[in-house]
């Protein structure tokens, strides 16, 4: 009888241990595929709040502020501003922007607002030509020069769209643009990074701004020194958005 006892008693031991062994192998399973590079990035949209529920709460509540588009003047206001497409001094020869504005992924903006505080140190500035970019402007210039080295497809949608790109260049202490190998906007073969030809002093104020935008986790676009995509450029949705529904603080 004493033995039944035992038997019946070492069974369900067993099975206690054998449920849960089956539930710690599910949870390592799970935490797998949570963890897992493969995964889609996450697009968080300027309006996405935090997720109350959620383990990562203070995770996400980073990444949609990093998401909100504000205006580089609101960050900092020692950038200054040279909006072309605000005016008919660009390569469409028409304003396509109602107001001269460089509005940015806040995550963006404050590492370009670093790149300022950088640059102040040996009395150089930032002049920006151009931030973000509705998605409907994009198409206007696709009609215009439907060249993927210069412009970005819009059934794409380009870093611009996204709010997560700058075209820029340096300007001295007297706010005079330094030399550089070419104009912005120009499309020829001297935009290039790589480019040997022009001046020294050109290709050495192009590194200059080149070293200062990548200490701060921009990446330059090879055909044209003045593009650069923000960190995480590609975490962010395309949109067309008006400037007028963007606030100025």
């Amino acid at each position: 009888m004493i033995n039944r006892w035992w038997k019946f008693i070492s069974l369900i031991i067993c099975i206690l241990f054998l449920a849960i062994a089956c539930n710690e192998t599910k949870v390592v399973n799970n935490n797998a595929i949570a963890n897992s590079p493969n995964q889609p990035n996450q697009v968080i949209s300027p309006s996405a709040s935090p997720t109350p529920e959620t383990d990562l709460n203070e995770q996400t509540a980073i990444t949609a502020a990093d998401a909100r588009l504000v205006d580089i003047q609101s960050i900092n206001k020692n950038i200054a501003l040279d909006i072309r497409y605000a005016t008919p001094n660009n390569f469409l020869k028409k304003k396509l922007y109602p107001e001269a504005r460089c509005v940015l992924r806040y995550g963006a903006a404050k590492q370009l607002s670093l790149v300022q505080q950088d640059l102040a140190k040996n009395k150089l500035s930032l002049k920006v030509y151009d931030c973000y970019r509705p998605l409907s402007v994009q198409k206007e210039m696709w009609k215009i020069l439907p060249d993927e080295r210069y412009v970005g497809n819009p059934a794409k949608g380009s870093r611009h769209n996204r709010g997560a790109a700058v075209d820029l260049t340096l300007i001295d202490s007297n706010s005079k643009e330094l030399e550089m190998p070419s104009a912005f906007d120009a499309f020829t073969p001297a935009s290039h990074r790589d480019y040997s030809g022009g001046s020294v002093q050109s290709r050495k104020n192009r590194q200059i701004l080149e070293d200062a935008m990548r200490k701060r986790g921009f990446t330059g676009l090879a055909t044209e020194w003045w593009h650069f995509d923000a960190p995480d450029w590609d975490k962010y949705a395309v949109m067309d958005a008006p400037f007028n529904k963007i606030p100025r603080k």
